[in-house]
């Protein structure tokens, strides 16, 4: 028996239009039939994809982040469909007219539209087939509809015979990522440069301001605030430039492999076609591998990159951990710089101040560190002509690049950039420290230097007191001997000897 609702005149107005708008939400939520493998399946008339990404949105809710969260990923996805429609219509297999109505859609998604219907979370089984199913049928789709025709219209542009024409998951998949990473890579490089130039700005702004170096975090010989900036700057220079240099195993891909590496479904010729469109969509060097069946089974290329992005991280973490001993106090610390005072660091100790931001790029760093030894894992497990763990190798490495890429900035513009050096603090510890003696070495002698040493332990007195004393250099010399030109290089003390 049907139940009847009336709607009585005395009823506010209130419930009926939300009685209306369910029914115009129902409308709004027709459907149309796609079919595949397991069988049919309603999918939302609104919707871009088809039936087996709609499989997969069933089976894969797992961490949230969908394909769309990383823009440069889905823009790779429509790069490489792109390569590989161009690639076919170049050899006589595509149609012109499918081609047009796929460039249309590629251009579309290159552009940053439809990026919401790449809904497929990162995390997956089947080593990317949702993610290469999601692509193909979202671009089928778009091509369609751009093309005056409906969704779901497959006989005109298919997901399977003209977007995937040639080509496997597991051809599509590695080349996407490969292509996703290097267009993310520069502007990881970019932010890195950004960075290594704030603290060779600081070096130049601290030339002359001269301290105590320390080897084990002990005294260990003057140098200057500039010298120590300069080297920070110089080994993120040196990190950069692995980054850099890794995009080379990056650059060579495998399309053509198709399923395992034979190249069965691709036409001859296709393969290097396509490397060469990708290489001109891109701008980057891209190269087939020369052997397909081990660039398909093999993840080197991820692992190799991923080991670049660890060494920055690792580079990175380290001048982040002396940034924060070397503000370490104010009062029972060395503090020997500043870095900006951004919150109050405690809820229970008034006036207490953290280095949050250096706090903060440690913990980015660890996660790469750590997203690394993921890498290495998936990597190492695959199985025969396949590694079915490329996805969570995906997710890792984008995870690190967005990290670096969003906390650079900050780190520079609220950490770095504002760092200023404690300058009496550093000569308090000239002064004082027992470390100045080795730059006495060429100037008094090693047996003479060594006593002083002993005695300035003894009674707690400063080197230069005790040179003071006893009358052991003049003042002219103390301040030559003290002079950052001069004490940082291998010249001065040595002519002071010879005088």
């Amino acid at each position: 028996m049907k139940r009847v609702i009336t709607i009585h005149a005395h009823f506010p107005k209130l419930i009926i239009l939300m009685l209306v708008s369910l029914g115009t939400f129902a409308q709004n939520k027709a459907t149309r039939t796609e079919k595949d493998l397991l069988g049919p399946k309603e999918i939302p008339n609104d919707a871009y994809y088809g039936v087996q990404t709609a499989r997969a949105l069933e089976n894969f809710q797992v961490s949230g982040i969908p394909t769309k969260f990383y823009p440069d990923y889905v823009k790779a996805y429509a790069i490489v469909k792109l390569a590989a429609a161009r690639a076919n219509t170049e050899i006589g297999r595509m149609k012109p007219e499918v081609l047009a109505a796929i460039e249309k859609a590629c251009a579309a998604v290159m552009d940053g539209k439809y990026h919401d219907q790449f809904l497929v979370d990162m995390y997956q089984g089947g080593a990317g087939t949702s993610a290469n199913m999601n692509a193909n049928e979202v671009l089928a789709n778009i091509a369609l509809e751009l093309s005056g025709h409906k969704k779901g219209e497959y006989n005109i542009v298919e997901p399977h015979d003209d977007l995937n024409m040639g080509q496997s998951t597991n051809d599509v998949y590695p080349t996407a990522i490969h292509v996703a990473l290097l267009l993310h890579n520069d502007k990881v490089v970019k932010e890195a440069k950004a960075l290594s130039a704030a603290f060779h700005k600081k070096g130049d702004e601290f030339a002359k301001i001269l301290k105590m170096g320390r080897t084990e975090g002990q005294d260990a010989v003057p140098m200057t605030v500039g010298q120590e900036f300069h080297a920070f700057g110089n080994q993120l220079d040196a990190a950069i430039d692995v980054l850099v240099k890794s995009e080379a195993y990056l650059c060579e891909e495998n399309m053509g492999a198709t399923a395992i590496g034979t190249g069965i479904t691709a036409s001859p010729g296709y393969a290097e076609k396509c490397a060469a469109q990708l290489a001109k969509i891109t701008g980057k060097p891209m190269v087939l591998a020369h052997d397909l069946v081990a660039a398909t089974s093999s993840m080197q290329a991820f692992v190799m990159y991923s080991s670049a992005l660890k060494n920055f991280g690792v580079t990175l973490s380290k001048i982040c951990s002396d940034l924060i001993f070397l503000t370490s106090g104010p009062r029972a610390g060395i503090f020997e710089i500043n870095l900006p005072a951004l919150q109050p660091g405690s809820s229970i100790m008034p006036g207490k101040v953290n280095p949050v931001m250096a706090e903060l790029m440690n913990e980015i760093c660890f996660k790469a560190i750590g997203n690394d030894a993921t890498v290495t894992m998936a990597s190492q497990d695959g199985l025969l002509q396949l590694n079915a763990y490329e996805p969570v190798v995906a997710v890792s490495l984008f995870e690190t690049q967005g990290l670096f890429f969003k906390t650079l900035p900050l780190f520079v513009k609220q950490c770095v950039a504002g760092i200023t050096v404690n300058e009496k603090t550093q000569q308090t510890n000239i002064n004082r420290s027992v470390g100045i003696v080795t730059a006495l070495n060429p100037v008094l002698g090693y047996d003479k230097t060594t006593e002083l040493a002993k005695e300035a332990l003894q009674t707690g007195k400063g080197i230069l007191e005790l040179i003071r004393e006893k009358k052991l250099l003049t003042e002219q010399q103390i301040k030559d001997l003290l002079d950052p030109a001069k004490v940082t290089t291998p010249t001065g003390p040595t002519k002071l000897r010879e005088e």
